[in-house]
């Protein structure tokens, strides 16, 4: 533990002499603000970034366990500002980039001697490649968590250039990703680093396609309209480190970069279902196992034994519901004609996650459980992810939305909200229209 605080003042203390110096000093935020968006196309989750300069608005797909941002720069990039990370260079080594690259073509984004890189990773195909390490200036908004403030800047943002084909099976009109993972030019490590505030992210997905939801970086609160600030009642469990890395492209010895925690056991309607309980734990020697939360799955994803039993217990449990033909991804689906409404979705069997004790669980329920296919079908919205798949539970967007999650790097702890529907609020109710 002392190490990795000590490599993290470090990392703190080169960020600040290569980018803080060049900031804004008039005015240092205790948090700042993303929108998110869904797409109706690919159900990926998108936030916009300003970049370069002249500053150019970027939508990229938000990746919660990705090591960094990574954009297309074969396309159109231009920027008066663009500095590749030259071999042997302190930003090489913060990012822990190894080697030294050249380009036979002429000098452009993307495209320089004698500069170091690293591997944008496309987690949605599981695709990686080589792109050049670099800084640019990015931009976006405070916030006081009630309300965006003024704009801020970054003059020397670290990230990595990559060709077009990696934007193969992203959401249409995306220029990349944006990795909020672990790894210590992640946008959360980053963000900290520039304005000094904690290395504390949450994120918050609107079930909508019409509405934004939001990612907060820095401290709380987070405020919902009409005025409910969630960050006073969180349930927190600890975040688990997989000493595997789960990137497509990685090197001996590289950590996951991505946020697991220690699900126990899950329940049905409260009853215990028969699992292998040695599936719900990493496997130290390669990585395998565990439970993950993912922004680029859309649905939750269960290695095959633990999605028999959860589906076989559920059907059990509302064997009140007449099923119908399955509609692909879902292997279970129910004529809803007759299915009850409540405040946190249809009235249909609960699913508990139960975590470090019984007492600790997060528990989903129809909003977050059912898919609404077409008119009168419902399918339970979980996925089997065959047998000895590299993680056991993957819990996905779907399941996500409207509950806020807050990722505490700095203890490792994760907040979680549960749904905000019973609080009468959704995370696409942040005010992003009045300024303080």
């Amino acid at each position: 533990m002392a190490s990795s605080s000590f490599h993290f003042i470090l990392f703190s203390t080169l960020f600040f002499s290569l980018s803080f110096s060049n900031a804004q000093p008039s005015f240092r935020p205790r948090a700042l603000v993303l929108p998110v968006s869904k797409d109706a196309s690919t159900l990926q989750y998108l936030t916009r970034i300003n970049q370069r300069t002249p500053l150019v608005s970027v939508n990229v797909v938000v990746d919660l366990g990705g090591q960094f941002l990574w954009v297309d720069c074969d396309q159109g990039y231009v920027s008066s500002s663009y500095i590749p990370a030259r071999c042997n260079s302190a930003q090489c080594s913060l990012a822990g980039a190894d080697g030294c690259g050249t380009c036979n073509a002429p000098a452009r984004p993307g495209c320089n001697n004698n500069t170091c890189g690293l591997l944008p990773d496309n987690t949605v195909t599981r695709t990686a490649t080589s792109g050049e390490l670099t800084q640019d200036v990015l931009s976006l908004q405070s916030t006081n968590g009630r309300n965006p403030g003024p704009v801020v800047s970054i003059p020397r943002y670290l990230f990595t250039c990559a060709a077009t084909f990696l934007l193969d099976g992203l959401a249409n009109g995306a220029k990349g990703m944006a990795g909020l993972g672990r790894a210590r030019i992640g946008l959360p490590s980053q963000f900290a680093a520039a304005f000094s505030f904690n290395r504390k992210f949450a994120i918050c997905l609107s079930s909508s396609t019409s509405a934004n939801g939001v990612i907060f970086f820095g401290n709380e609160p987070y405020v919902m309209q009409p005025n409910i600030d969630i960050s006073t009642s969180l349930i927190y469990t600890p975040l688990l480190i997989n000493p595997v890395s789960t990137a497509s492209a990685y090197s001996q010895g590289d950590r996951s970069t991505e946020y697991f925690i220690g699900v126990k056991s899950i329940k049905v309607n409260e009853k215990a279902i028969s699992l292998n309980s040695t599936l719900l734990t990493i496997q130290s020697d390669d990585g395998y196992g565990g439970t993950k939360i993912s922004t680029v799955n859309p649905y939750t994803v269960l290695e095959s034994s633990i999605y028999n039993a959860l589906t076989q217990a559920f059907v059990r449990e509302a064997s009140y519901l007449p099923r119908v033909q399955s509609v692909a991804p879902f292997g279970f689906c129910f004529d809803s004609t007759n299915v009850g409404s409540t405040r946190v979705g249809p009235a249909v069997p609960s699913i508990d996650l139960v975590l470090q004790s019984e007492s600790v669980y997060w528990r989903i329920f129809g909003a977050n459980s059912m898919v609404q296919v077409r008119d009168n079908v419902l399918c339970l919205g979980f996925v089997d992810g065959g047998l000895n798949p590299r993680t056991s539970i993957v819990i996905g967007g779907h399941q996500l939305e409207d509950n806020l999650l807050q990722f505490d790097l700095a203890t490792s702890r994760l907040g979680f909200s549960s749904s905000l529907l019973f609080r009468q609020t959704t995370c696409s109710n942040f005010n992003f229209t009045s300024n303080v």
